[in-house]
C-alpha cells in the first residue's frame, strides 16, 4: 500500500525513545521530513543520525514540556509547516489514586493535555490551509479500561482522549483528522519503570511480575514499539483520510471492551 506520505512535514514529540523514536523512525523511511522535539539534545542529535535520509530534510527542536510558555515560544521561532502532528510525551508515575498528590496531576495535565494543545494551536493552521492534517496522540489503554496502579496516568488519559475527540470534531471539515493510539504493554524504558515498582512493591522478581503482564494479553508478548509506530504512521497517511476522532488499541487483545 502507497501511504503517499512523500515530502510530507512531520513533527514528532517525545522521540528520543521508545515508540516516539520507532514512530520517527517509520515516518523518514515512508519519505517524510521529520523534525524531532523533546527536551534532551544529545538524544536528539544522536536520533537525527539515525534517520534514514533519501535527500530528506530533518531537523530537531529543543523544548520542555513541563514548560508550556517556553514551548511556545520554541515553536513561534520555528518554521511551523507541519502535516502531522504526533503528540507522544511519557506518562506520570504510578501509584494508587488516593495518595496521589495534587502536584502530581498538575503537572501531568500540563505535560499530556496543555502542551498537546500548545502544538495544535500552533500547526493546525497551515494544515488548514493545505486542507490536509494528520494529528495523532499517544495515550494508553487506560482510557478503555482503567489501569491498576496508574491512578494519575488514568484521569489525565482519559481528559487527552475527550479534548482529541472534541477537536476530531471541529477539525475534520477542514481535511485535518485527529486519532488516537492506544499503547497496551510495549517494550520500553518506561514499561521497565512500571515492572520494577511493581516488584518492589510486591516482593516479586522483575521476571514474575513481567510474564504476568505478558499473559494479561492474549498475544502473550509485549509489544513492540515499531509496531505501534505502524499503526500510528498508517493514521497520518492518505489512505486513512475517513478515519477521525477514533481510539486504536494496539494492545494484542488485552482491552476487554470492543
Amino acid at each position: 500500500m502507497n501511504l503517499e506520505l512523500k515530502n510530507k512535514n512531520a513533527l514528532v514529540c517525545g522521540s528520543t525513545q521508545g515508540i516516539g523514536k520507532a514512530t520517527a523512525i517509520l515516518l523518514a523511511e515512508e519519505g517524510v521530513n521529520v523534525t524531532l522535539i523533546a527536551r534532551n539534545e544529545e538524544k536528539l542529535k544522536a536520533v537525527l543520525a539515525e534517520l534514514p535520509n533519501a535527500n530528506q530534510n530533518h531537523n530537531y527542536l529543543v523544548a520542555d514540556f513541563s514548560k508550556p510558555n517556553e514551548l511556545k515560544q520554541v515553536l513561534e521561532a520555528s518554521d511551523l509547516q507541519f502535516h502531522i502532528l504526533i503528540n507522544n510525551t511519557g506518562g506520570p508515575a504510578g501509584g494508587p489514586i488516593f495518595n496521589a498528590k495534587i502536584e502530581e496531576f498538575e503537572s501531568a495535565f500540563t505535560l499530556h493535555l496543555k502542551c498537546n494543545h500548545v502544538l495544535v494551536q500552533a500547526l493546525v493552521p497551515f494544515m488548514k490551509k493545505q486542507y490536509f492534517g494528520r494529528i495523532v496522540n499517544v495515550i494508553s489503554t487506560s482510557v478503555k479500561q482503567p489501569l491498576d496502579g496508574l491512578g494519575v496516568s488514568n484521569t489525565i488519559r482519559g481528559a487527552v482522549a475527550s479534548w482529541s475527540k472534541t477537536l476530531a470534531n471541529e477539525l475534520g471539515q477542514f481535511g485535518i483528522t485527529v486519532n488516537n493510539v492506544l499503547p497496551g504493554a510495549t517494550g520500553t524504558g518506561r514499561l521497565n519503570e512500571i515492572i520494577n515498582n511493581k516488584a518492589n512493591k510486591t516482593g516479586k522478581s522483575f521476571e514474575e511480575v513481567a510474564e504476568a503482564m505478558k499473559n494479561a494479553s492474549p498475544a502473550k508478548r509485549f509489544a513492540k514499539p515499531e509496531e505501534v509506530a505502524a499503526a500510528i504512521v498508517f493514521l497520518t497517511s492518505e489512505q486513512a483520510s475517513f478515519i477521525n476522532g477514533i481510539n486504536v488499541p494496539v494492545d494484542g487483545g488485552r482491552t476487554k471492551s470492543l
